[in-house]
């Protein structure tokens, strides 16, 4: 597989079966949902004399309902049972399902629909832990956003044509409720049909003890899914993710109809463009993460989010609603239309920036024989926050709000929360700063960057060209690196706050002050001995000629406590910018390297510490820079 080619997996046994089994069951669900949902809502008086707002809310409600009440047990099937197997079995379910749905859609019988509701509810819920933990058994680190992207665009790609196969078949006179029941049941057989191809994904705790007791096994879930902060809280940012678009699409219909005076076209046509954009920002993920896990993009995506929804509620209130009902031609006619269009694609792509690079993160550091689980548990928390949006919802429509104040109410319980998680893990937005710097000011190139392990001690070693270098370094790497630098500039107002974010650790020269000398070194065993890499600059300050310096002898003090791997690496194309000890004209050096500086990252092969001598590793880092300084 060509590296920058993420559709070259769907050519692949181990990927395109599951692709199109999980593709089929989120088309299918929404043909069904949407279809109830648009029925209700521009036909519900030969249905109920329900509320029509208030079913909008509570089907989706009782949809998720059964991922709070059963996740925690199908967490557990998926880690004892192959993944195959579950998934085969999930995609019967869906056509039994589908068949009481049928009979329901003929019969005019709503609350049998309401159950199948449920039920699909359940059969998503029992796939679910299975399809975040079949990526990262089948597909390579290197592969896992591009996969991630994939399947999400996937998602959003099958919601939006269940969405329009669902409003535009129930609708058809007089046989809409017949092509519904069939065209479900028909889509369900094809997902059965797709899950036969399958690869074998062994269960990674075939011994493991179901506990059939949903409560305490979902408190032990979430409990064991607190022990590791970032994952837990990622967990969180997901099902925040999930609030938000649940409160914004559950208003969709409604909004169509009632604000924007369309028919059920438009309706569809928000939900589209939604969808486009949820697959766009995605496929994004891949080429602005650089093939790796990128949590960077999360703030980013967040940030989009919040001014997307306030933006759509100011777009709401500009728009020149008609006077009577329209179709998809006559509101694109309507002034402020194409405005509310742009602000829902906004909402998909920073959608899909947000949610693509927390569930390779999750994937990729929670412990490999606890990922079901761990989905598992995110799946409740998702639940629950998203019946919770849907009461919040429901609240707020009795409460007067209007359903653009809904939007705006939302975008900014979305920065709010934002906030919150950020600063609870400022990894997250140290990434983003890192991401940001390295894609306005710079094109970097990163070579060998899969030597960079994804599990283990290591030691870093590099020349040190200019005050960018860790920032480049950070936004290379694909887990967090704790920077070795000189306690004077770990000091400097403002910037001292984003060195304690980062967890650098801070180190003066033995003659100056030895007990902060002794307390890094400290501190390196420390952070070693938990599985950290570290970075330190041998050369103990910036180059002022753009030459490497001679490498001291704190690697080896190093390796003396802790003896880990040694990971050589070298930056070209540094020497000479803003930030560099270049003593010639800045100015013009600027104007030479033009607005976007290119430069290069390149990772050399571990050495062991047994044959890591000062000399050795800069003779290694200086072979990788070459004469590109």
């Amino acid at each position: 597989m060509q590296k920058n080619n993420q559709f070259a997996l769907l050519a692949q046994r181990r990927f395109a079966p599951f692709f199109w089994t999980q593709f089929l069951g989120a088309l299918n669900d929404n043909v069904f949902k949407t279809a109830l949902l648009t029925i209700l809502t521009y036909d519900a008086l030969s249905w109920t004399d329900m509320d029509t707002g208030l079913l909008n809310n509570l089907i989706p409600g009782l949809f998720i309902l059964p991922f709070f009440l059963f996740s925690a047990t199908a967490g557990q099937l998926a880690d004892k049972l192959e993944k195959g197997r579950v998934a085969r079995f999930v995609k019967l379910l869906e056509i039994a399902i589908m068949a009481v749905a049928a009979y329901g859609w003929m019969t005019h019988h709503l609350w049998l629909l309401v159950a199948a509701v449920v039920g699909m509810g359940i059969h998503s819920t029992i796939f679910g832990p299975v399809k975040y933990a079949y990526l990262p058994q089948q597909l390579k680190r290197e592969e896992l956003i591009g996969g991630n992207g994939v399947i999400e665009m996937g998602t959003f790609v099958g919601i939006l044509l269940g969405e329009i196969l669902g409003a535009v078949l129930v609708v058809h006179k007089p046989w809409g409720l017949q092509l519904v029941a069939g065209v479900t049941l028909g889509i369900a057989v094809l997902g059965w049909l797709a899950s036969q191809g399958i690869p074998n994904s062994p269960a990674p705790v075939p011994d493991l003890k179901v506990n059939w007791n949903p409560f305490t096994e979902t408190v032990r879930n979430i409990g064991f899914s607190r022990r590791n902060r970032p994952v837990f809280l990622s967990l969180l940012g997901n099902s925040w993710f999930w609030f938000y678009g649940a409160i914004m699409l559950a208003q969709f219909p409604l909004y169509a109809k009632n604000y924007l005076h369309g028919d059920h076209s438009v309706f569809v046509l928000l939900l589209a463009v939604f969808s486009v954009g949820i697959g766009a920002g995605s496929l994004l993920c891949e080429r602005l993460s650089g093939h790796k896990v990128e949590i960077g993009l999360v703030p980013f995506g967040s940030i989009g989010l919040s001014v997307f929804g306030v933006e759509l509620y100011l777009a709401s209130r500009g728009y020149a609603a008609p006077g009577a009902a329209v179709d998809v031609v006559g509101f694109l006619a309507q002034g402020g239309s194409w405005r509310i269009l742009i602000d829902c694609l906004g909402i998909g792509v920073f959608g899909g920036l947000y949610i693509v690079p927390l569930f390779a993160l999750i994937q990729t550091r929670c412990d490999p024989a606890h990922v079901s689980r761990t989905i598992a548990g995110m799946n409740i928390m998702n639940a629950l926050f998203m019946v919770v949006a849907a009461l919040v919802a429901m609240v707020l429509l009795k409460a007067g709000l209007t359903i653009p104040e809904i939007f705006l109410a939302t975008a900014i319980m979305n920065a709010v929360v934002a906030i919150y998680i950020f600063s609870l893990v400022p990894e997250f937005l140290m990434r983003f700063l890192a991401w940001l710097l390295i894609h306005t000011f710079y094109r970097v190139r990163i070579t060998n960057g899969h030597a960079i392990s994804a599990h283990g001690a290591g030691v870093i070693v590099c020349n040190h060209v200019s005050y960018m270098d860790a920032i480049v370094i950070m936004a290379a790497s694909p887990r967090p690196i704790r920077f070795v630098m000189d306690h004077r500039i770990f000091k400097i107002p403002v910037l001292s706050w984003v060195f304690r974010t980062a967890r650098a650790i801070p180190i003066a020269p033995v003659k100056e002050d030895p007990w902060l000398t002794e307390k890094a070194f400290v501190d390196i065993a420390q952070a070693l001995h938990e599985g950290e890499l570290v970075c330190i600059f041998p050369e103990g300050k910036l180059t002022r000629n753009g030459e490497i310096n001679p490498f001291r002898g704190g690697v080896q003090k190093i390796l003396e406590r802790t003896p880990v791997p040694v990971l050589p690496m070298a930056l070209r194309g540094l020497w000479g910018s803003l930030l560099s000890r270049d003593t010639s004209n800045p100015f013009a050096r600027s104007f030479k390297r033009g607005l976007f500086s290119r430069l290069e990252l390149v990772v050399g092969e571990a050495v062991p510490p047994e044959q890591a001598t000062p000399e050795l590793l800069q003779q290694k880092v200086a072979g990788l820079r070459g004469e590109w300084k």
